[in-house]
This record gives structure tokens, C-alpha cells and sequence, in this order.
């Protein structure tokens, strides 16, 4: 068992809270000491009460389920004998009503593009795998019922 503990702070300042105009933007802290900006997504609460500079918490569920699989994918990479130069991803989450009617993040698309190194180059078929058995094996993507695919076009070389 592990356990995460992240601290989110907000505090009212100066603004009027009855009329919902109060700013959303608060930090986010990590037990290794990071803080980050955050706020409501610009989309979802207009400018000036969300600040657009800041990560909503739609952005950070996004960011979590594509780190998560990369961190497994490069792993599993690893363990087949491959090595991986460069890996990135523009992960793009679409928020909509559900079957329930309710607004949720629906579907994260991951687009990977990854170079490989080495002189062990995967096929599509073993490209494939890894990113099957990553997405079985990431933690954040067995703790959502969001439907995630992977989108990887087969990149080879630096």
C-alpha cells in the first residue's frame, strides 16, 4: 500500500464570495516540496475569476493518465530490450455530459510520438503490445472509468 498527499490551499482574499465573483486560483503542494499554480479551467469559469496561466484540474487528470503511461510504457520498453530516445505526448482530454447526463472528462486520447534508439527497432505489432500492456498496467488508468486510447503513429530513429 502506498499512500499520496497533496495539499490544496485557497483563500478568499479581498473578493466578494456572495456573488460568485471570488478568484478560483489556489496552489497545489507536494510532499517533494513543488507547488503549482491551479485554478477552474477559463472554460468552465470565465477570466478574471480562473486564472488561465494556472493548471485546472482537467489539464492535471489528463497530465496524470499520460504520465502514468508513459512511465509504464518506458519501463516495459526497457524490459524488451529497447532503448527510447525521446517520448512525447499532446494528450488531449474531451469533457462532455455522460451516460448519467453528467459533465465529466469522457475520453483522454494519447498521441504519443516516440524515438527509439539502439539498434533493436520495435515493430508495429510490439509497439502495439507495449502500449497495450502499459495501459493495463498504469496505476491512474485502473482508477478511471474514462475511456483512454492510445493514438501513437510508428516513429523510428532520433
Amino acid at each position: 500500500m502506498h499512500t499520496y498527499v497533496a495539499t490544496i490551499a485557497w483563500e478568499r482574499g479581498q473578493d466578494n464570495f456572495k456573488d460568485n465573483s471570488y478568484s478560483r486560483g489556489h496552489r497545489w503542494s507536494f510532499d517533494g516540496g513543488v507547488e503549482v499554480p491551479a485554478s477552474s479551467s477559463p472554460s468552465v469559469v470565465p477570466e478574471p475569476m480562473s486564472v488561465a496561466a494556472a493548471v485546472d484540474p482537467e489539464e492535471a487528470f489528463v497530465a496524470a493518465i499520460s504520465s502514468c503511461h508513459m512511465l509504464t510504457f518506458l519501463w516495459l520498453a526497457g524490459k524488451a530490450g529497447f532503448v527510447v530516445d525521446r517520448y512525447v505526448d499532446e494528450a488531449v482530454g474531451v469533457m462532455k455530459r455522460n451516460e448519467q447526463g453528467r459533465v465529466a472528462v469522457t475520453r483522454v486520447a494519447l498521441r504519443p510520438r516516440i524515438a527509439f534508439g539502439g539498434e533493436r527497432q520495435p515493430t508495429a505489432e510490439e509497439l502495439d503490445d507495449l502500449h497495450h500492456r502499459a495501459h493495463e498496467d498504469c496505476f491512474i488508468a485502473n482508477s478511471v472509468k474514462t475511456e483512454i486510447v492510445v493514438e501513437a503513429p510508428v516513429e523510428t530513429g532520433a
